[in-house]
């Protein structure tokens, strides 16, 4: 089906539809076929849920596929009823043979099996915490009856750190390397965090992948991918225009998918410098009042701190005396505590040049209302 906007900011339509990364897709297929586990690492919003899709697409038919979003998840059993709701809804295709399967390999759960519009069964699983790693088993019990190639993409997978059961990347571990013909993709954009989980000695997945991140996609290949739509639109394209759409944005994916979108929207087109900088403060202007919201929600240091990346960003030194004195800010000691803060919630981001607004039309809006 023929999208009404071709430029998506969430979900998989096909290549048509996915920008490049061909060599990326390339290298996570090689790794995958050939018995590779893969560690995928970049900020939210660079398309790692994209680029997982895309090499799904490209895999050879006799791998199934299974993809988890575990972002959302707050402990063992949670992860256990997602994990265990993905593989089923992926290897298990008939009601009949799916709940002869249920009821003998899960014995630790009440699973249940609801028929969809597609055809195709929908799993859920009751997980009670004393019973999740029992159910877990259950799972990778099951994956290993089946002894079909698959690919198993977690992502967010640096969440299990968070979980309050002890040893839970060890128990991953553990139950993951017993399946030889199941390979895994670990996705996550927390950096320091997925960088600790798969290269420190300290940790059960030290060196267990093959370890890729994700750069901006090239500027000219991302100006020949948008043009194509906008040209058999008809409507006007110039790449000056779309130059100032991807630097504003240090071509961070989502942001120029969100961009483009509202100019398609619009029926505008791509003419000049002026329609891409109003199409972003109609894209701002929807957001004031969660951003009002959630500046008054953090500290009057964290306040000012955000303002003070938002208008000099990217921030090598957010600790040195001059930015501090040009801003106004607090004593070293109060801004390293509100930059702190702000990192572990994701509202500052370390880029390779410098801090900066992890959500850059949030920074926008800063910098023009602080």
């Amino acid at each position: 089906m023929k999208l009404n906007n071709p430029f998506l900011v969430r979900g998989y339509c096909g290549p048509e539809y996915f920008c490049d990364r061909q060599k990326e897709t390339s290298q996570l297929v090689d790794s995958l076929v050939n018995e590779g586990d893969v560690t995928l690492i970049a900020p939210r919003r660079y398309g790692k849920t994209g680029l997982i899709h895309n090499a799904f697409h490209v895999l050879p038919q006799e791998y199934t596929r299974v993809y988890l979003d575990i972002y959302s998840t707050r402990n063992l059993a949670e992860f256990s009823k997602e994990f265990a709701s993905a593989v089923l809804g992926a290897l298990e295709t008939k009601l009949e043979k799916a709940a002869h399967n249920l009821a003998k390999l899960f014995r630790s759960c009440r699973p249940t099996i609801v028929p969809t519009e597609s055809g195709l069964p929908k799993f859920s699983f009751d997980v009670v915490p004393s019973a999740a790693e029992a159910t877990l088993q259950e799972t990778f019990d099951y994956l290993a009856k089946k002894k079909r190639r698959v690919i198993v993409a977690i992502d967010e997978f640096q969440q299990v750190l968070d979980y309050p059961e002890k040893g839970t990347e060890a128990l991953l571990r553990s139950l993951m390397q017993r399946l030889p013909w199941v390979r895994f993709i670990f996705s996550g954009s927390r950096q320091h965090l997925m960088r600790e989980m798969f290269l420190s000695p300290k940790h059960p997945f030290y060196q267990s992948t093959d370890i890729m991140s994700l750069k901006p996609i090239d500027q000219d290949v991302y100006c020949r991918f948008a043009k194509r739509f906008f040209t058999a639109k008809r409507k006007p394209f110039r790449a000056e225009a779309f130059s100032s759409i991807y630097n504003r944005f240090d071509g961070v994916t989502w942001y120029v998918q969100m961009v483009l979108r509202r100019l398609w929207a619009e029926d505008a087109g791509v003419p000049d410098v002026k329609t891409v900088d109003d199409a972003v403060e109609n894209i701002v202007l929807t957001r004031t009042f969660e951003y009002r919201d959630l500046l008054n929600s953090r500290s009057k240091a964290e306040q000012a701190l955000l303002a003070a990346v938002a208008k000099d960003g990217p921030v090598a030194e957010p600790l040195a005396g001059d930015f501090i004195a040009r801003h106004g800010l607090r004593a070293a000691s109060t801004v390293a505590s509100a930059l702190k803060h702000l990192k572990r919630d994701d509202l500052l981001y370390q880029a390779e040049q410098g801090y900066v607004v992890y959500d850059r039309f949030f920074g926008v809006w800063l910098k023009e209302t602080c």
